[in-house]
């Protein structure tokens, strides 16, 4: 028996993580065993999450199954897109140029900055009184 093709990346992005496996098919996309679609409502967050197709020139070319959690929606969009990427490089070394150009193998540092003790927030001070 065959064993079926399926390649691998992780994606992080803020606190999101999101785990993707990709496998050659028809382009049908689940995450969290959903429909991608009902998952990601917002457009912005669904052409987010094809942009590593769209940039490789992969579209409905491969079928995606995404583990995602930690996070909100915008989190785990930025995840799943950076999964993509890099189950797409795993699967050609030929798209390197084109998703390093994208600026999609990036993991984007950004973070919440951690409350400080003695103060309100990350950056905020209580008001300062002279008297």
């Amino acid at each position: 028996m065959a064993q079926a093709v399926e390649f691998i990346g992780t994606g992080r992005r803020k606190t999101s993580v999101a785990r993707v496996r990709i496998s050659p098919g028809t382009g049908k996309i689940t995450v969290n065993k959903r429909p991608f679609e009902v998952y990601f409502p917002l457009e912005s967050q669904r052409m987010s999450v094809q942009q590593p197709f769209v940039s490789t020139a992969t579209t409905g070319k491969f079928d995606v199954k995404i583990n995602v959690h930690g996070g909100g929606p915008a989190g785990q969009a930025g995840a799943t897109r950076h999964g993509i990427a890099r189950a797409l490089l795993s699967s050609d070394v030929a798209f390197k140029p084109l998703l390093r150009a994208e600026g999609l193998l990036t993991r984007d540092p950004r973070m919440k900055e951690r409350k400080k003790y003695g103060q309100p927030g990350a950056r905020k001070r209580f008001q300062f009184s002279k008297r």
